[in-house]
């Protein structure tokens, strides 16, 4: 079965408002507060990737379950955002850093089995 890529944008906003169980005007105003950024195909139609009703379930949650009002929505996602792009660069800093440290015993062995000859 195919990969289905979580960024392709497949749903119109009726749907994505079916997905996540609120009207298409609060969509709207997600868009508009800057929360969520919808692919455009023409200057009226939206469509939403999976990545994108994820996002919106995860809005839906701060407000209904934990009562944030939706500039404190918009505080929460900037941090989750910046967290994982540091996470990221920290998994990629500790790669660089197993990498330097393999080649750096690969050198010493080699030293080492050159003196013993």
């Amino acid at each position: 079965m195919p990969r289905i890529d979580k960024d392709e944008p497949v749903y119109m906003i009726g749907v994505a408002a079916k997905l996540c169980d609120v009207h298409p005007q609060t969509l709207r105003l997600y868009e508009r507060l800057g929360l969520i950024r919808p692919k455009r195909v023409s200057s009226k139609n939206r469509l939403y990737s999976q990545a994108d009703i994820e996002r919106l379930q995860q809005i839906q949650r701060f407000t209904q379950e934990l009562g944030v009002n939706l500039a404190g929505v918009e505080i929460i996602l900037n941090l989750l955002e910046k967290m994982e792009r540091m996470h990221a660069e920290m998994e990629h800093e500790m790669e660089r850093v197993r990498r330097e440290m393999e080649e750096e015993m690969a050198r010493r062995v080699r030293e080492i089995r050159s003196q013993r000859r």
